[in-house]
């Protein structure tokens, strides 16, 4: 039986290779859960099976014949593979209509479908770094985090789009700490994870090597954990970020903390580039979205895998089941 409450998916960047993904999602997932896509009708591929609802109480029962559209008009028209400045004030309200649905209980879940930030600066003024703050802003809260996941493995990074030179001043103990408990908070929420065991890496190669390559794991990180352990968490490390992420080691942990971005992100692309999904943690209601950005390259060509996108409204139903 699907999922009563459907997931609501938004456009993102209509130029891009969203509206195609949104069409192969629903081919692949018609049987099995229920969303609805949030965005301008015309702008999904040609030959596209979709039907237009009202409201999402009608996604589920439209769901086996056809992609449910909450439509949503945009301004003026679709270029495929070239960004427009008109659509950024549309793409916005995806988001916004996404969010106001899923608050008001009429939708399980949120997951976006990438964007197009300078074409949201250009055409409206964005002023968040991205999906993550903006949807922090909409849900009125100040901390949040990004999780990458997988079936193979879950990875949070705690500093994420700075320059490498710029980690160690913002990995603070107060950063970390925070990072450390919306992740486990949420992997009990969220995931059905009673005591999640999460391994925490070194900032420095081989965890700071007794001190000889760096004392940032000697000085404050390792006693940080420490304390967090006293407190009732299940924290491993510091540990050399090189030998933590093989299959043996992840068996042994629900996720780990990356201290920067690619020390997160490399491993997962590495080890399932097509399935990662991104989830933000610290919301008070379920996003993921694919892993990946608008592929101008080689929207309308029809060759755009949708597997990230599929994984992420899996992700998103399950979450929401969970929650």
């Amino acid at each position: 039986m699907l999922n009563t409450r459907p997931i609501a998916l938004t456009c993102g960047e209509p130029a891009g290779i969203g509206p195609e993904l949104a069409a192969k999602a629903w081919e692949a997932l018609k049987g099995e859960l229920s969303f609805f896509y949030i965005g301008d009708a015309s702008h999904l591929p040609d030959g596209a099976v979709y039907e237009r609802i009202n409201s999402p109480a009608e996604a589920s029962a439209v769901m086996s014949r056809a992609l449910p559209v909450l439509n949503l008009p945009f301004e003026g028209p679709r270029t495929v593979g070239v960004a427009c400045a008109n659509h950024a004030k549309g793409v916005i309200a995806s988001i916004e209509r996404a969010v106001k649905l899923v608050q008001s209980g009429e939708a399980a879940a949120v997951c976006t479908l990438p964007i197009h930030k300078k074409a949201l600066k250009d055409g409206a003024g964005f002023a968040f770094p991205g999906h993550t703050e903006f949807l922090a802003h909409l849900a009125g809260v100040d901390e949040v985090v990004m999780m990458l996941a997988s079936p193979q493995l879950k990875v949070v990074p705690a500093t994420i789009h700075i320059a490498l030179s710029e980690v160690p001043r913002a990995l603070t103990p107060a950063k970390l700490r925070r990072v450390i408990e919306i992740t486990s908070a949420e992997l009990t929420a969220r995931f059905g994870l009673k005591k999640p065991r999460l391994a925490i890496a070194g900032l420095n190669p081989h965890a700071g090597e007794g001190g000889a390559m760096g004392r940032e794991e000697l000085d404050w990180i390792a006693p940080l954990l420490s304390d967090m352990n006293a407190e009732g968490y299940a924290l491993a490390g510091p540990l050399p970020a090189d030998t933590m992420f093989h299959a043996a080691a992840r068996e042994g942990y629900d996720a780990a903390i990356a201290m920067y971005h690619d020390q997160a992100l490399i491993p997962i692309k590495t080890l399932d580039f097509d399935r990662g999904v991104n989830v933000t943690l610290g919301l008070p209601f379920v996003r993921t979205s694919p892993d990946h950005g608008t592929a101008f390259d080689i929207a309308g060509t029809g060759v755009a895998n949708p597997s990230s996108t599929i994984e992420a409204l899996r992700l998103a139903a399950q979450m929401a089941r969970t929650a």
